[in-house]
């Protein structure tokens, strides 16, 4: 079946919606019954040549009092899912009274599988049947989906004449008129498409950055796909296309396996019936989703590692509620955000309350494969905080410092912006791996997109462009070359890191004795009475023993005191303190820093080993600005030339009428 009369079918669809609920719902809510009736009128249209098979298996498991009866109906109806219930939708098309029909409807929902009673649930669609029925619209919802006009059958309508009037719907076709559905939907609803849903531009593109590089090292055997964000699930349909495609390609033949989490009801929903749909029963049953499964605070797949995966996380949302449902910050133990690493037995990735984005990444990573050839290939698109928020030691930076020092961060591709539905804020794909080839290892590729796209005729909500197959093209090349150009920059990991040092200074209070040590209670006191003055003497609070020796770089100074020479300490004044950042690749290191920069401005400077702290931050900014060329003086001569002209004539025009 060509993409032609799938359109056509979809638009029948839509057009239901129009027919049949424009006077009971807004626009914005008919997806509420639209998507639910098409999965039911696929499914019920799948079930019709078993459905006698389902209710005989039934009536002898129930003979027998077998109590788990889903593996024996699957296997009767020949697929992984099934209605025991007497009814068919056509059966309930008959009915005359809305009464009965509503109760029968009811019965029919309540006679499907597990799995589908899962969908139903998370769509809410039962909610809509008193409505529905009230308006007396339920028959004529069922009556169109029944329609001689459109075959959503696996099996072909023919004519009297044994032509064929409908050809048959395969599981491909028929998930591609539910996505093409959902897409409708979402783009209506633009306003919160971007929270769900992916643009499919972007998502071909993450598909190809994670499969491209290795194409050629595919071998025949099984690939875990996984998605911790997974929406309506076509990050994982379309990465399953891109590696069946590219394994067809390099003619091996592969099996792939799904997994998803999704917290968001409606769209898990979507994304096991557009799974179910697609013949995939398997798949859908390894999506796991609704409120209660927040990947954050209920990884669903805690001992799972996957070869590929790929999300698009939400950006910017509080994940407090699952940070006390981890024990809070001091009681959180979850070994995917506290870690081992840089000699720290307790490493924190937890990042700030108010934005989780960057977990999403850590919990992937707590899944990468480390004893396969190919290991685990990562895509996710984060907002712009993910590169630099996070002070050192703090968790944002913390994960930046843990996978830049891991060697796993291949590329950071910067996106057009309004490439997003709900958002026009700058958005980045990282590409992660921990099997890099040789010629990438200990270095990081920054590609700069943001120019590479094609405006739309119309908006859709946020989103005024999209990258083309050319756009998409042009960045797998620039990230498969690997090299120096406007758009690509190339650095050593180290590039990236930062010592955050703190920089202290003596106190200095007018009147104190130069020759005494000070107590800590003296100091205190002396804070709150004396009065600072730079060119006072500083405030001692230690004398070393015998034998120290100065380095005033640490803090420990030559003084004389009672006539004797000695090292001391100096009380730090608070006020004065400091922090510099120094490059990790700084020439010289610290030291070499602090007396270049430092101390030619503040010679009684010093700074605490005890403070130092490593931090990572990546900046497109500093890497990718452009300065505007300044004007030429000829250009600015004349533009001042052109003003006095001007200014001249107005000034005689007020000077004449004065006279």
């Amino acid at each position: 079946m060509n993409n032609g009369d799938l359109n056509w079918i979809a638009n029948f669809i839509w057009g239901i919606a129009d027919d049949v609920l424009r006077d009971l719902y807004v626009r914005g809510k008919y997806r509420d019954v639209i998507l639910p009736m098409t999965v039911l009128r696929r499914l019920d249209a799948v079930l019709e040549s078993t459905k006698q098979a389902v209710l005989d298996m039934k009536a002898s498991l129930n003979k027998a009092k077998v109590v788990h009866q889903d593996p024996a109906l699957r296997q009767a109806a020949g697929q992984d899912f099934y209605n025991k219930s007497k009814f068919t939708l056509r059966d309930l098309s008959a009915r005359s009274s809305q009464q009965q029909l509503k109760a029968d409807f009811e019965a029919y929902l309540d006679g499907f599988s597990p799995n589908v009673q899962d969908i139903l649930d998370n769509f809410e669609f039962r909610n809509q049947i008193p409505r529905l029925s009230k308006a007396d619209a339920l028959g004529t919802l069922i009556s169109k989906f029944l329609s001689p006009d459109i075959n959503l059958s696996p099996n072909p309508v023919k004519n009297n004449d044994g032509s064929v009037k409908h050809p048959g719907l395969d599981n491909h076709a028929m998930g591609t008129i539910f996505e093409e559905l959902v897409r409708r939907f979402n783009e209506e609803n633009n306003e919160e498409a971007g929270e769900h849903w992916t643009p499919r531009d972007a998502v071909k593109l993450m598909a190809k950055l994670i499969f491209l590089p290795i194409a050629e090292k595919i071998q025949s055997g099984t690939y875990l796909l996984y998605d911790g964000a997974c929406g309506t699930g076509g990050m994982l349909t379309v990465a399953e296309d891109t590696l069946q495609q590219l394994a067809a390609e390099h003619k091996k033949k592969v099996a792939t396996h799904l997994y998803g989490q999704e917290i968001n009801a409606e769209t898990y929903a979507i994304a096991k019936a557009d799974l179910l749909l697609k013949g995939e029963g398997e798949a859908a049953d390894n999506l796991v989703g609704g409120p209660e499964h927040s990947t954050l605070s209920n990884d669903a797949f805690p001992s799972r590692e996957f070869d590929f995966m790929l999300s698009n996380p939400p950006y910017g949302k509080s994940w407090k509620s699952d940070l006390e449902r981890l024990g809070g910050k001091d009681g959180l133990k979850d070994p995917r955000f506290m870690i081992q690493h840089g000699g720290d037995s307790e490493y924190s990735l937890i990042t700030r309350s108010s934005d989780g984005q960057m977990l999403f990444l850590a919990n992937m990573l707590s899944k990468i494969k480390h004893r396969t050839k190919l290991g685990s290939r990562i895509a996710e698109v984060h907002n712009g905080s993910s590169l630099f928020t996070g002070d050192a030691g703090q968790g944002e930076s913390n994960i930046r410092r843990w996978i830049i020092e891991n060697d796993w961060l291949e590329a950071i591709v910067a996106l057009p912006l309004n490439m997003f539905y709900n958002t026009d804020i700058a958005t980045y794909v990282w590409v992660l791996t921990n099997r890099k080839p040789d010629h990438r290892k200990g270095k990081t590729q920054l590609i700069d997109a943001t120019q590479w796209f094609k405006p739309l005729r119309k908006n859709l909500g946020k989103k005024n462009c999209e990258l083309s197959d050319d756009d998409i093209q042009r960045i797998c090349r620039t990230f498969l070359d690997f090299k120096e150009t406007e758009q690509s920059k190339i650095f050593r990991n180290e590039a990236f890191g930062y010592w955050k040092v703190t920089v202290e200074r003596p106190l200095r209070l007018k009147g104190i004795d130069s020759g005494k040590v000070y107590s800590p209670k003296e100091i205190k006191a002396l804070k709150e009475t004396g009065e600072r003055d730079e060119k006072a003497q500083p405030v001692i609070k230690t004398i070393h023993k015998k034998g120290a020796k100065s380095d005033p770089l640490f803090g420990l100074f030559e003084a004389t005191i009672s006539g004797k020479s000695v090292v001391v300490e100096y009380e730090p004044d608070t006020e004065l303190r400091d922090t510099e950042q120094i490059p990790l690749l700084e020439k010289g290191g610290i030291e070499a820093f602090i007396r270049r920069e430092v101390l030619p401005h503040v010679p009684d400077a010093w700074y605490d080993p005890e403070s130092i702290k490593i931090g990572y931050e990546i900046s497109f900014t500093r890497y990718f600005y452009k300065p505007q060329p300044l004007r030429t003086l000829e250009e600015i001569r004349a533009d001042i030339l052109a003003l006095e002209k001007v200014t001249e004539g107005l000034l005689g025009e007020i000077v004449g009428g004065g006279h």
